[in-house]
């Protein structure tokens, strides 16, 4: 999920699938002072050329159009953000804590190759559902199977699903299912089971110690990219708005996803992962930001060929976010390699893709 040292040492513990990870003890020593920045500073920052900075920057730079899907029978509507005309679909599923502008800027090049869903997952987003607490695996790949039914109905084209962190072990369990026929790629980023399933106890210390409030979303943007948690101020320009809400009470902005209050659904999310992913029968990539252990399952599994696996360097945990140009790349090259095309997988001299309707 990350370097081995960001698992457990001494002075650091490992952080997963937050908008704050590693976050150093005197920066959050600074941030929890008595005046706090949302007591002290008014609501746009001080500076001119620090809020130009930081400032938002729109979905639609990167993405063609958003929109929302209605499930029937429900009272539930995730939002999607939707690029490219032609090529199968990468359907990608966003961490904890994140949204799908998580992939904004590599979707951008992306697009060129392949079309390119980002979902806002339940509680997370603009994504409104009649219990946005309920993160349970279950819950979730529902989500995604209806969403995906509802844009293609009985006719999906060929999918390639790609998930980060918690979004990776949805992708997985979606797979695992065998009810999406036109499955076509898995690619998993930045999460293990063993590693995720270590720190997992240390979750609720973690969401309690970083920043909780912000005097305006140019402070989060800025806490986010000085924090580490984000290394890419162009993504974290995009993508840390949507994570965010005001509230009117206090006067600031808060957590869109309220992380701390679903912890009885972290172990499903990551129990069994590993021969899950393995059993998928479609080709697979794991992108890792370090050098990050694999477990017996995996390691043996990579040792026969039945997943490909990228070590990306100087990355934190958020590799789309990052490194974008580089994340398009290896996404574009895995369809290019794999042959997978709008209806599947292409074999040279056939008339037809050959591509299986059955699980």
């Amino acid at each position: 999920m990350a370097q081995p040292s960001d698992v457990m040492s001494d002075d650091k513990i490992f952080r997963i699938d937050t908008v704050e990870e590693d976050i150093t003890d005197e920066h959050l020593q600074q941030q929890t002072q008595p005046t706090s920045t949302f007591d002290s500073i008014p609501h746009r920052p001080p500076t001119k050329n620090s809020s130009e900075k930081y400032a938002p920057v729109d979905w639609s730079v990167y993405f063609d159009k958003e929109d929302d899907v209605a499930i029937p029978e429900s009272n539930d509507v995730f939002h999607i953000y939707m690029a490219g005309a032609e090529g199968p679909v990468v359907f990608c599923l966003h961490g904890g804590g994140y949204s799908g502008l998580s992939f904004a800027v590599s979707t951008s090049k992306i697009k060129e190759k392949a079309r390119v869903v980002a979902m806002d997952l339940r509680g997370h987003g603009k994504s409104l559902t009649e219990n946005d607490l309920d993160l349970s695996v279950e819950t979730m790949c529902n989500d995604v199977l209806a969403v995906i039914k509802e844009l293609y109905n009985d006719s999906p084209p060929a999918i390639i699903l790609v998930g980060h962190s918690m979004g990776g072990s949805i992708a997985v369990h979606v797979a695992a299912r065998r009810s999406l026929s036109t499955l076509a790629g898995l690619v998993v980023v930045d999460v293990v089971e063993g590693t995720a399933m270590a720190s997992l106890i240390h979750m609720q210390k973690i969401l309690s110690s970083r920043m909780q409030h912000f005097s305006s979303v140019e402070k989060a943007i800025e806490w986010s990219v000085k924090g580490g948690s984000l290394r890419n101020i162009d993504s974290a320009r995009v993508s840390v708005p949507s994570t965010l809400k005001y509230d009117d009470s206090k006067k600031c902005y808060l957590y869109r996803t309220e992380l701390e209050k679903t912890e009885q659904y972290w172990k499903g999310w990551y129990e069994g992962l590993s021969d899950k992913f393995l059993s998928s029968p479609v080709p697979k990539l794991l992108l890792l930001a370090g050098t990050d252990r694999l477990d017996r399952s995996l390691t043996i599994g990579q040792m026969q060929g039945k997943f490909q696996m990228v070590v990306v360097r100087h990355t934190g945990h958020a590799i789309q976010e990052d490194v974008p140009d580089e994340f398009a790349t290896l996404i574009v090259n895995f369809i290019s390699r794999n042959r997978i095309g709008p209806h599947g997988i292409e074999i040279p001299g056939l008339r037809k893709p050959a591509f299986s309707s059955k699980p």
